[in-house]
């Protein structure tokens, strides 16, 4: 269209919103730098007009070509609304002036178009999920309170003991010893072996049995070790309580870091929403332990306890490699109870698991180690891929 050229005005009934009466109308369509332009004018006398830019207008969405309306409706906002029967006209109008339809429009009728959008909707909320959650967790587990993570510890671990867990069956005199082992540990904790700054919780070391060989640490400084972890590190050559130091450094590292609380923040993020993380937490904290025993630790979160755990053992004139060699020893006892008839030679697999075997796959959250071979290998040499250099 030459610029000096008015497009063919179409005939329209205009419903004011005034009176319930149709008005006569004529409309264009004009091209402009915001959008479309639509001028309408009244023909029943009174010699009304309106002129109203594309923000000011609802404009219908497109239809297919195989399926055209009857008429079009455009919404006019406070003006009221207008019909259009000429739909042909409106369609080579619209065109005309050079209408953009919307992204919405473009979806229900391009196919293309709805792909394209989906897939970037996708890699948007994979990338959040991916590496926008992790950081904002990380940020915010730096302002949660101490008071949190232990209202969360104190609930998470009332209801493992009604479940999965049982009181220690280790004489009270062998507990000591390991107590005073990992106090000596925790005395260890300096400006060297802090993650946040200022973050010093009490670190507290809980026994229980129950379940296999394990060791685990929940927010706040409990740090809970299984009487079958005590009796693997006396049982396999070479390890003993040089081993058992390793594993608790370990989880005095997962303490540090505050993996667990970065994790139960990420699933408030998630799930729960970004305000609760630092507002009104009582619903977190009552569903607490549901939450808590599901959830696995990542690689990296691994990795960083281990380094961890190779630095404070440096600290304390402590050897690594017994560490290692607990580490491979509980997997090779595990692989061979998942073996059928691990247990007893030459018996065929059981036609269910065994209530320990349930009870160690419910629990495989607080063993989630990956790699171990080549952690132990890791470990024995004292420095981890990714380890800081110190």
């Amino acid at each position: 269209m030459r610029p000096t050229e008015q497009p063919e005005p179409l005939s329209a009934q205009w419903f004011d919103g005034r009176s319930s009466r149709a008005r006569p109308a004529r409309v264009r369509l004009l091209p402009d730098p915001d959008g479309t332009r639509l001028q309408l004018r009244a023909l029943d006398g009174a010699g009304e007009a309106l002129d109203l830019t594309s923000h000011q207008v609802g404009w219908p969405e497109r239809w297919g070509t195989r399926q055209p309306p009857p008429r079009v409706m455009v919404d006019l906002r406070a003006h009221g609304s207008l019909q259009v029967d000429d739909v042909a006209g409106w369609q080579a109008a619209l065109a005309q002036a050079g209408h953009r339809p919307s992204l919405a429009e473009r979806m229900q009728t391009k196919w293309k178009v709805l792909l394209a959008v989906l897939l970037m909707a996708g890699i948007g909320v994979w990338a959040f999920y991916r590496w926008g959650t992790p950081w904002a967790a990380t940020q915010i587990t730096r302002h949660v309170p101490l008071r949190w993570e232990q209202a969360l510890t104190a609930q998470a671990l009332q209801e493992l003991d009604g479940s999965h867990l049982k009181p220690s069956q280790l004489p009270p005199e062998r507990q000591a010893e390991l107590r005073a082992g990992f106090d000596r540990l925790a005395a260890l904790v300096g400006p060297g072996l802090q993650r946040y700054p200022g973050y010093r919780p009490p670190l507290k070391l809980e026994f229980r049995s129950g379940m296999p060989p394990n060791a685990f640490a929940l927010p706040g400084g409990t740090v809970v070790m299984t009487d079958a972890m005590v009796e693997q590190a006396r049982a396999i050559p070479g390890t003993g309580d040089d081993a058992l130091w390793g594993v608790l450094a370990h989880e005095i590292g997962h303490v540090q870091h505050r993996h667990t609380t970065r994790m139960v923040v990420e699933q408030g993020v998630l799930n729960i929403g970004l305000g609760l993380a630092l507002g009104d937490v009582s619903t977190l904290v009552s569903t607490g332990a549901s939450l808590l025993t599901g959830l696995a630790y990542r690689r990296g979160h691994e990795t960083e306890s281990d380094c961890y755990a190779i630095a404070m053992m440096k600290k304390a004139g402590l050897p690594t490699a017994p560490m290692a060699d607990l580490l491979l020893g509980i997997e090779r006892q595990m692989a061979e109870k998942m073996r059928p008839g691990g247990d007893r030679p030459g018996a065929s697999a059981p036609a269910e698991p065994s209530k320990p075997a349930a009870r160690e796959r419910d629990l495989d959250w607080f063993s989630t180690h990956p790699d171990t071979a080549g952690r132990a290998e890791a470990l024995r040499s004292g420095r981890p891929t990714g380890c800081p250099a110190t």
